[in-house]
């Protein structure tokens, strides 16, 4: 059994700052990706990751994931988190919940179904929340 490789974290800053990839970091030190990646997030270096857990609330079976209202609501969610996606992706999320909050719709999940358009409840909608928190954020920046 070999010795463990070890990851110097001034020389991992350093060579992430100046743009170098995983892949390459990985051959660099002697290590797999996985590792450069642990490194990365011990080091404190790694991108901060996103919760969409407020906007997509349901537990999604894998063949739902890509759908349209599931990559809608993740756009939503990472604008309302201040890193907003490209902008033909983020005017296609705002236009189609702006759509469902005019129409007085919602939508809702079912592992089997996937999503469907339902009326609103009275109490307001799940899709004008995420909404009006990626629009509050919008305007902000």
């Amino acid at each position: 059994m070999g010795r463990k490789a070890t990851i110097d974290r001034k020389e991992l800053a350093r060579l992430v700052a100046e743009g170098m990839s995983v892949q390459e970091l990985a051959v660099h030190f002697g290590v797999s990706e996985s590792g450069v990646l642990q490194a990365k997030r011990a080091a404190g270096l790694a991108k901060q990751m996103l919760d969409h857990s407020g906007a997509l609330p349901w537990k999604l079976a894998r063949v739902h994931s890509q759908s349209g209202p599931a990559t809608n609501l993740r756009n939503l969610s990472a604008a309302a988190q201040g890193k907003p996606p490209a902008a033909e992706r983020l005017n296609t999320a705002l236009r189609w919940a702006q759509r469902l909050v005019d129409q007085g719709l919602d939508v809702r999940y079912d592992a089997g179904e996937g999503f469907s358009e339902i009326p609103a409840a009275p109490e307001g909608s799940h899709v004008a929340s995420v909404l009006d928190a990626a629009r509050k954020a919008l305007e902000a920046r």
